[in-house]
């Protein structure tokens, strides 16, 4: 006699796609933490649950980088200083005065920051989906993001993406290998506070509308 040793899909009833719901809704980028330090075994958790993401042809190109080191992590906010201020000058008027009023990074306050980068030579996945769309290998590090930025959430961690960085200056200064692309510097902590709305939102800078973004384009 064979058994059947294949797991049962799992029944997720309605109390747990309302929970779904909330999480998705309490996801925010984070720039206000507190300095409490985040167990090494609950981020490696999290890390292997990004695993689990999809990835064109299986391939799998997700690279975490943990930046510890405190000259590293000065280069880092040294850089955003210099791209923040860039992007400053790209506005004038009430526009630049309200984003110059913006937190826009938690890069000294957050306990753990954390690089991610495409591998874009890997071989797993022998290529498969991405003869025609090379592209689909940083997509699918992204997908990675998400999953662990819901599962983050799930723990109560924020996390905040530094998307304010020139990405040149962020290889030369994590020494990454030359086949990697950088794709997101991330800072994750306990929140020092709570919200279900953006914080770019809460304060004026745009506000949300899912009315555009939901209405299917007919052709």
């Amino acid at each position: 006699m064979t058994l059947n040793t294949e797991k049962r899909p799992p029944h997720f009833d309605a109390a747990f796609r309302e929970q779904f719901s909330e999480l998705v809704r309490w996801r925010r980028d984070v720039r206000r933490f507190r300095s409490d330090p985040v167990a090494p075994g609950l981020i490696e958790r999290l890390l292997a649950l990004a695993a689990h993401a999809p990835s064109v042809g299986l391939s799998q190109p997700w690279r975490f980088v943990l930046v510890e080191t405190p000259a590293r992590r000065t280069l880092i906010a040294e850089n955003f200083a210099k791209a923040n201020q860039v992007a400053l000058e790209g506005y004038d008027g009430e526009r630049q005065a309200r984003y110059a009023r913006l937190k826009l990074e938690g890069l000294v306050e957050a306990p753990v920051h954390l690089a991610v980068c495409a591998d874009e030579e890997t071989a797993t996945g022998h290529g498969l989906g991405r003869k025609t769309m090379p592209e689909t290998i940083r997509y699918s590090v992204v997908a990675a993001i998400q999953t662990l930025w819901l599962a983050a959430r799930a723990e109560g961690l924020g996390v905040g993406w530094v998307s304010i960085l020139d990405p040149d200056e962020v290889h030369a200064a994590l020494d990454l290998p030359p086949h990697w692309s950088f794709i997101a510097y991330l800072c994750l902590g306990w929140p020092q506070e709570e919200h279900d709305d953006p914080e770019l939102e809460r304060h004026g800078w745009e506000q949300r509308s899912c009315e555009k973004t939901m209405r299917p384009l007919l052709r």
